[in-house]
């Protein structure tokens, strides 16, 4: 590839997410019922990508996954090609349908989950011709739920491992995100891949099941400390730019490179104004990923990530919420901050 790169990448988990709104949610042989049913995209590569669009529209975005030949699968690519996405990296699965989540969600805001991997259980580096790859970052998620990518790897560690070498071999930064398992091997899973890793992206849980520390105290306030010190923990373990934790009331910033370590407190969004928090992560992560593409300050790109953040909860699904930079941008002369 000639010349200097541009745009950003999104890799990983692609998927439609069918939102049942129910009156409760039952015991077992019980009955709830499903007042509202709606449609929309779910996971890392769609969501995030999706919310870069919003953001920027005149940024250069393609997306790489695995999907069906299907409904799922065709409306997944009509979403992404209807907000100027290059969908040519992602390839379709002869055996797989889509993957899918069934999401019920309750009055009272909670949510339940039931996933299908389906055609996401697929997708590994061979789908992926690097060579091909015309961007400045590639961001994948979520470790964790790509079962390719988590295999073990005898040289490296992790395929996932490998697979960041080889693309920062290729003069592109590299970027992860995680997805909340409490069952799973952090460790094992993710540890290997920070020594390939630019940037990583992930929340207070995910970030401290990596390194054994609890985000919170005792008493249940958020433990900047030991946030801190699980940041620097990743450092040690090989990230080269910046380490990003983000959690419902802050987001964190360390910058490898210089040691320096920000922190930003939450927009203050009324109840009342509340409608989901579905995608706020992947919010975040999209406009964390702008602002380090735009060479944003620290304390900038935690500002304007949390404001993103806070966009997405205006809307009932993942994507709806997004507003654009300027807009973004204004967010906290109107709403103010959280004091922690």
């Amino acid at each position: 590839m000639n010349g200097e790169r541009n745009g950003i990448t999104v890799a990983g988990n692609i998927l439609t997410d069918i939102v049942k709104t129910v009156d409760c949610y039952p015991n077992v042989g019980m009955l709830a019922n499903i007042s509202d049913i709606r449609r929309g995209v779910g996971g890392c590569a769609p969501n995030t990508s999706i919310d870069l669009a919003k953001i920027d529209p005149e940024l250069k975005l393609s997306v790489a996954g695995k999907i069906g030949d299907d409904e799922y699968g065709n409306y997944l690519l009509s979403e992404l090609k209807s907000n100027g996405i290059d969908c040519s990296l992602i390839s379709v699965s002869d055996n797989m349908p889509t993957s899918f989540s069934d999401v019920m969600s309750m009055p009272s805001g909670e949510r339940t989950f039931f996933h299908a991997r389906a055609a996401n259980s697929e997708f590994s580096p061979a789908d992926i011709d690097i060579k091909k790859l015309d961007c400045r970052i590639l961001h994948i998620g979520y470790i964790l739920l790509l079962e390719a990518f988590d295999k073990p790897d005898d040289e490296y560690g992790t395929v996932m491992a490998r697979f960041l070498h080889d693309v920062q071999a290729a003069g592109i930064k590299t970027s992860v995100d995680v997805v909340s398992d409490s069952t799973a091997d952090y460790k094992a899973i993710i540890v290997p891949a920070l020594k390939y890793c630019n940037y990583i992206i992930l929340n207070e849980v995910e970030s401290g099941m990596i390194s054994g520390l609890s985000p919170y105290k005792e008493n249940g306030d958020i433990d900047t400390e030991n946030i801190h010190k699980t940041m620097s923990f990743m450092a040690s373990c090989g990230v080269k730019d910046k380490i990003v934790v983000h959690c419902k009331q802050a987001g964190f910033c360390l910058d490898v490179k210089t040691g320096d370590f920000s922190s930003v407190t939450s927009l203050k969004i009324p109840s009342n104004e509340i409608k989901g928090s579905v995608g706020a992560g992947d919010a975040f992560c999209a406009a964390t990923l702008y602002g380090i593409y735009n060479d944003y300050s620290d304390d900038h790109i935690l500002k304007f990530a949390s404001a993103a953040a806070a966009c997405n909860l205006f809307a009932e699904n993942s994507t709806d919420g997004m507003l654009n930079k300027e807009q973004i941008e204004k967010m906290e002369a109107k709403y103010g901050r959280l004091s922690l």
